[in-house]
């Protein structure tokens, strides 16, 4: 798919749909305390939302723009953060950590 941005023809490897929503949504009906974090567009990436629970765990999906992640997070009654103004939070680093741990 290719998106005209300006000046600029960006080249996704694809766009985001509706299965991308839908495993956002369940992943936070199915968990404590999470929180979306959005990410932006890059050159290869649609834009993205990273879905964090209380104790660390997450996933992230293609949501295509800002408003989208926005209105599900309305939707569920959820907190949404633009990652470039607040970085992601300290539990998710921790959870990867635990995570290298039980792997090894």
């Amino acid at each position: 798919m290719r998106r005209l941005r300006g000046p600029k023809i960006a080249k996704f490897d694809r766009e985001a749909n509706d299965a991308d929503i839908e495993a956002l949504i369940a992943f936070a009906k199915s968990r404590r305390g999470v929180e979306f974090y959005v990410e932006p567009e890059t050159f290869a990436t649609d834009t993205t939302a990273v879905a964090v629970a209380d104790d660390g765990e997450w996933t992230r999906r293609r949501v295509g723009s800002p408003a989208v992640i926005g209105k599900v997070a309305r939707s569920l009654a959820l907190p949404v953060y633009d990652v470039q103004l607040t970085g992601y939070p300290p539990r998710m680093r921790a959870y990867n950590e635990r995570r290298k741990r039980e792997e090894a």
